[in-house]
């Protein structure tokens, strides 16, 4: 009963389903991910610590990914999916859709968040929802820098991290370099996330996504913090929405031009070739040729050929 019912659910358009798992991955990763600032903000970090929410952000990943792999590819990220498209593997046309997905996916993942701890941002505030001071809670859902932190730190900091992001996500999926084991894809990405948090947060909260920094901030701009989540730190709004695209496809251009076309899948092709053309050389001088490979040195030797009974 239960089957026929959900078989009634499925839909047809794959463009679609693979909208809603883009929505949903991303919901997961910002519930855990803001859910962990969450906690350690409005207990005064007696609930956790930075490496909590470093943890919640990875694992948060790690699942978002897990959900909607199978269905959609799990970019959960718009800065991924426009590289792809850049490199070729993802299609222009579905680039806004899969965009508007995750950017609402993490919109109401951080409207999730505020009414679970609603109470607890409540009592931690006094009622007075702030982006900076001593009881500043706008941090739960989207980055601000640091105060010493300037405009253009934060640029490069934002270059870096997203690009590495990326490099680390490209070696992970190359299948002609040393990629993931089948199914533990999402795992290793969630350790990248992990270690650039732990390397790269202190500047600026580590965005490297523009959907996990714009859509939770629009919310909170509509929940009440107003328009000083846009303002706060010189306009720092844009930096985790466009820089972090740039840093994205550097990454991706380093690891091609670094990686990528350096690896050596044409040797077997042409090693095939040569012992077709020593072959017929060989068969041509009216020899009946024996090709025997030796290994020297424990590497793969050239070609050793014994010429037996000529007639």
């Amino acid at each position: 009963m239960m089957d026929r019912l959900l078989r009634r659910c499925r839909i047809k358009s794959r463009l679609f389903r693979e909208c809603l798992a883009e929505f949903f991955g991303v919901y997961i990763l910002i519930l855990f991910g803001c859910g962990s600032v969450a906690q350690v903000t409005t207990s005064q970090n007696t609930k956790g610590e930075y490496l909590s929410i470093n943890l919640g952000f990875a694992l948060g990943t790690t699942f978002g990914i897990y959900v909607a792999k199978g269905v959609s590819g799990a970019h959960l990220n718009p800065a991924v999916s426009l590289t792809l498209c850049v490199l070729g593997r993802f299609s222009w046309t579905c680039l806004p859709f899969y965009v508007c997905s995750q950017l609402l996916g993490a919109f109401l993942a951080a409207a999730t968040v505020a009414l679970q701890y609603y109470d607890a941002i409540m009592d931690f505030t006094g009622g007075h929802l702030t982006v900076s001071g001593a009881t500043a809670t706008a941090g739960i859902f989207s980055t601000y820098p640091a105060d010493y932190l300037s405009l253009w730190g934060g640029v490069v900091d934002q270059i870096i991290g997203t690009a590495a992001l990326l490099v680390c996500v490209l070696a992970l999926g190359d299948p002609r370099n040393t990629p993931a084991p089948p199914g533990l894809e999402p795992v290793l990405v969630g350790a990248a996330v992990l270690v650039i948090g732990i390397s790269m947060g202190s500047n600026s909260g580590y965005a490297i996504n523009p959907a996990r920094d714009f859509g939770p901030r629009l919310f909170s701009y509509i929940a009440g913090w107003g328009d000083e989540v846009f303002r706060a730190g010189h306009g720092w709004w844009w930096v985790p929405v466009f820089v972090t695209c740039v840093g994205a496809l550097l990454g991706a251009l380093l690891y091609e031009l670094l990686i990528g076309v350096h690896h050596p899948d044409s040797e077997p092709e042409e090693a095939e070739d040569l012992t077709a053309v020593l072959q017929q050389t060989v068969e041509l001088d009216g020899m009946q040729p024996k090709f025997d490979f030796f290994k020297e040195n424990g590497k793969d030797g050239i070609f050793s050929i014994t010429s037996a009974d000529t007639g």
